[in-house]
């Protein structure tokens, strides 16, 4: 079965930097699109960011130019590397393959100085 799972998260200082993964299995990951989303306390789920088979990307307005999704199809893992955070972007970040019902169980990212 799909399998995603997350890793990378945790706690870091306003300004710092994280990079999450989301390892791939049970898919033919180089043929899909996958996706970052986010969710903090009391608030929806955001989309972040999206990546798609041929490496395109787009980005959510809050995160341009700080956060950069990229994808290895050889270890089918797609990645998100988060700079210059803010505490606006504490949240569980679940990554998904684009368009289907397959999710990551979360990482928690926290940032507080």
């Amino acid at each position: 079965q799909v399998q995603l799972v997350e890793s990378g998260g945790g706690l870091v200082q306003p300004g710092g930097s994280l990079r999450l993964s989301c390892a791939a299995s049970g898919i033919k990951f180089s043929t899909v699109a996958m996706a970052w989303f986010r969710q903090a306390p009391g608030k929806q789920r955001e989309l972040v960011a999206t990546v798609t088979s041929g490496g395109g990307t787009n980005y959510a307005t809050s995160v341009k130019g700080r956060f950069t999704i990229s994808r290895d199809n050889a270890k089918n893992t797609v990645y998100l590397q988060m700079s210059s955070l803010k505490p606006e972007d504490t949240a569980v970040y679940r990554c998904n393959v684009w368009g289907a019902v397959y999710w990551g169980q979360g990482t928690q990212v926290t940032v507080s100085s």
